[in-house]
């Protein structure tokens, strides 16, 4: 589970495979988070500056190390399925 504080911190729990462990990326979530996505095995966060940080199950979309340099700034919303996510830019 993940979930977001009012001050756009994220709390997340549960099994390590499903996205329970957020700790690679925790310097990442302690603020300016709007909203969280997820897919079966793993979450998305877009945050106030339209960067995304992703976490959870590799085969589920937790990895986005590939693509970084495009989830750096500028992401609208970002669409999700089962075992994959993508995000709109406001180009």
């Amino acid at each position: 589970f993940a979930a977001r504080k009012e001050d756009g911190s994220i709390v997340t729990w549960g099994h390590t495979d499903y996205g329970g462990d957020s700790s690679a990326v925790r310097e990442h979530l302690c603020s300016g988070v709007v909203v969280v996505y997820s897919t079966q095995r793993a979450f998305a966060a877009r945050k106030e500056d339209g960067s995304i940080v992703t976490w959870g199950h590799t085969d589920y979309g937790g990895d986005s190390s590939a693509v970084r340099e495009h989830l750096c700034s500028g992401v609208v919303v970002v669409y999700s399925t089962q075992r994959a996510f993508a995000a709109r830019k406001e180009d």
